[in-house]
């Protein structure tokens, strides 16, 4: 036997070492199982071994040092294991290695010395591992490397010598303990189309012959310790859509050149020591969405070419530096941006009137400033908080809190001084109502022996519209306190309980485990208490204390979808009117939260696992924990966060979380849905040429094949599905336009065209 392939299945348990036997082996794949235990030290007898794939996994314990031998290998294919220990030394013995796949592991100590020893690695992932130590000198200067992703480890090490690849498309090095200077030799990596290595502590001045990289389309350099100027060279890289240098000790100005950058959408230089003027020529970058240069020594008035930026959607942010002037009224024309903060300046005038055109905003920050007039009469600004505009000359209007604008100024002052009294008084006369109360609520309560283990600790507990130390007792006591016979589900953050209450009221309850910190609780009990949706699991209190954390929530009496979809005697229950129905209460559920609230909300983990289903099979998303508020802070998302299978493919170079990610996972789900399963088997087995498929041959069957009125109707809801797993965010559809087309795919009359035998393209998978 020389070729042994067995991927893509549900294989379970270890591998035998009985194929070290196979000693003409020459291609072993593996990946994609469910396979457990070590990898055996046998497979190193395979001397004529050139691919070894047992990625996607549970493989655990170390990498065997006998797969050295194995001195044919070509391609060695360990990630998205559980795999610990080093990396064996005698891995950089592998001379003819091209493919090296060790990311999402737990492997520690330094990479082999000798790695692209024999010139002609081409591929080294071994993102998310724990490695430390140096690059091996091999490695930095290795001419063969096409790809490199070496992220989030603790490697530390000089980077100096690195940069002369002439191959090489993408690398990323960012969140580690690099060192050194960034070289001039990077020049010399012409193909280059991404760069990223922030989060190290690389010093120097960023080399100015970055210019000639003329296929660089990312360069994140954030967030180390570089100086110097910013190369106006930079210029020259006009492919550039992503330029971020923030959180360094760059000086001088920011180069007039940065506006030949007619591609560039993310541009972020915040947190530097940059002076001058910003320079008119950014107006020549119309395709910007994000722009940040906040905490900066910036001087100057705000350029009149600012407004020129009118596909400005995510933020623009001036805060933090010494800008004088007046805010230019032509701001008001950026109709889709949705966050301003030029607050901690030297503004003054009055805020524009035409900011009533600013339609899509929904924060703005003009504090610590010297504005002063009305603010314009918007619904933004009837309900915006007034921290927005704290700390100007003599701003009034419509913002609770500020004086109106009717007043003479002595007058507003003196309401201002009266108002700021009675809030001062009524805040003593309230906390001394709140103490007298709670010290008469605990001498009522000290003889009850039987709660005294409830009130002992401190705790903090809501529920709407409950007695809530009587609800937290009647939880424990019907869940037994939380006992194994009761719970119904568990997640990364927690166990999901059955609570019955003597009233015969139903609750799911989730008890998040006690090692997580709190952002995460307190994430979803935000979200979900600013939200009401009927297809949005409905959040009826919760507590925090020390002897345990859980939400209340709805309780769905059929429980998630993907377990009615694993099982043929459930998945029978959900016939395509029900699939169709799900589909449709979760494109409304999404576009409710990008949409239709205060703030856009990212769910960032749509899965069938958090899809829930009532009695009436109507759908409900549930789990709320990786949720972003997309305000100015919470639309870059530090972390990668949700599911693998269903996370959108930009997440893997940007760390930036917007709601067509939701679009993506959208897309998988439904996908899933009338599949029965998840499509990523479908979707990898197609290569680049053949990319069709027949509607039929997607569909679940575990159904009959639908009628003609149905199918029509199916196959509508599975091309717009199609579209929303585009591996360009752009190109996917908003939910709104989800809604639409299924509103038409609903009311569209039955003709005679055989969809069921149509085909349905799928797009190619990002590179």
């Amino acid at each position: 036997m020389e070729y042994l392939s067995l991927s893509k299945n549900t294989f379970t348990g270890s591998i035998s070492n009985n194929i070290g036997n196979l000693t003409k082996l020459s291609n072993l794949h593996l990946y994609q199982n469910q396979l457990s235990g070590q990898i055996p030290r046998e497979l190193g007898y395979l001397m004529n071994l050139k691919v070894l794939s047992v990625s996607y996994n549970k493989l655990s314990g170390s990498i065997p040092n006998s797969l050295g031998n194995s001195t044919k290998l070509e391609k060695l294919l360990l990630h998205e294991n559980q795999l610990s220990g080093s990396v064996p030394q005698e891995i950089g013995n592998l001379t003819s290695l091209v493919f090296l796949g060790l990311a999402f592991n737990k492997l520690s100590g330094a990479l082999p010395s000798g790695l692209c020893a024999g010139g002609r690695l081409q591929y080294l992932t071994a993102t998310n591992n724990k490695l430390v130590g140096p690059l091996p000198s091999t490695l930095l200067s290795c001419r063969s490397l096409v790809r490199v992703g070496l992220e989030r480890n603790s490697l530390e090490g000089d980077i100096t010598r690195m940069g002369a690849h002439p191959n090489l498309d993408y690398i990323d090095i960012s969140s580690n303990r690099l060192f050194g200077k960034l070289s001039h030799r990077w020049s010399e990596s012409h193909k280059l189309t991404k760069l990223r290595a922030s989060n190290n502590n690389i010093t120097g001045v960023i080399p100015s012959s970055i210019g000639k990289l003329s296929q660089l389309r990312l360069l994140d350099v954030s967030s180390n310790k570089l100086d110097g100027h910013i190369p106006p060279e930079i210029g020259n890289v006009t492919t550039l859509f992503n330029l971020s240098l923030s959180g360094n000790l760059l000086q001088g100005k920011v180069p007039q050149e940065i506006g030949s950058l007619n591609n560039l959408e993310y541009l972020d230089l915040s947190s530097n020591n940059l002076t001058g003027q910003l320079p008119r020529s950014i107006g020549h970058c119309l395709k910007l969405h994000f722009l940040k240069l906040s905490h900066n020594h910036l001087n100057g008035t705000i350029p009149l070419e600012l407004g020129i930026l009118v596909n400005l959607q995510d933020l623009l942010d001036l805060s933090d530096n010494s800008i004088d002037g007046a805010i230019p009224s032509v701001l008001g024309g950026l109709s889709m941006l949705q966050a301003l903060n030029v607050s901690h300046n030297a503004l003054s005038g009055n805020i524009p009137p035409s900011f009533h055109g600013m339609i899509s905003l929904l924060s703005m920050d003009v504090s610590y400033n010297k504005l002063e007039g009305p603010v314009p009469h918007t619904r933004l600004f009837e309900e915006a908080p007034v921290r927005w505009f704290w700390h100007n000359k003599e701003l009034c209007g419509v913002v609770k809190g500020l004086p109106h604008c009717d007043l003479p100024r002595s007058s507003r002052r003196g309401k201002k001084s009266g108002a700021i009294l009675l809030a001062i008084i009524a805040v003593v006369v309230s906390i001394g109502f709140l103490i007298a109360l709670a010290t008469w609520q605990c001498r009522k309560k000290k003889p009850k022996a039987e709660i005294a283990n409830v009130v002992q600790q401190p705790k903090m507990f809501a529920i709407w519209n409950f007695d809530g130390e009587d609800v937290y007792r009647k939880i424990v006591d019907a869940t037994n306190n939380f006992s194994d016979t009761h719970c119904i589900g568990s997640g990364g953050s927690g166990y999901v309980y059955k609570a019955q209450l003597p009233t015969g009221e139903l609750f799911a309850v989730k008890k998040i485990h006690l090692v997580d910190d709190d952002d995460q609780f307190n994430r979803e009990i935000h979200v979900l208490m600013h939200i009401r949706h009927r297809n949005i699991v409905k959040l009826f209190g919760y507590c925090s204390a020390s002897q345990g954390r859980f939400l209340v929530y709805e309780y769905m009496d059929r429980g998630s979808l993907s377990a009615y979809l694993k099982h043929k005697e459930t998945a029978v229950e959900l016939d395509w009117t029900r699939r169709l129905n799900i589909a449709w209460d979760v494109a409304h559920a999404l576009s409710y939260k990008h949409h239709d609230c205060f703030a856009p909300i990212v769910h960032r983990d749509i899965t069938s696992n958090n899809i829930l289903l009532d009695l009436e099979f109507k759908a409900h998303i549930s789990d709320f924990g990786l949720a972003k508020v997309l305000d100015v802070d919470a639309s870059n998302c530090i972390s990668l966060a949700g599911t693998k299978g269903y996370l959108a493919p930009e997440l893997a170079y940007t760390t930036r979380v917007t709601e067509k990610c939701d679009v993506y996972s959208f897309g998988v789900l439904v996908l899933e849905l009338f599949m029965g399963h998840h499509p990523g088997d479908l979707l990898s087995s197609m290569d680049n040429h053949n990319r069709s498929t027949l509607l039929g041959n997607l569909l679940d069957t575990c159904l009959p094949l639908p009628e003609a009125e149905i199918a029509s109707e199916i196959f509508q809801v599975v091309v717009v599905a199609v579209r929303c797993i585009e591996p360009d965010p752009l190109h996917r559809p908003t939910m709104q336009k989800v809604i639409k087309v299924f509103s038409r795919a609903e009311r569209q009359l039955a003709n005679n065209l055989d969809y069921i035998h149509t085909a349905i393209v799928i797009p190619a998978c990002s590179s």
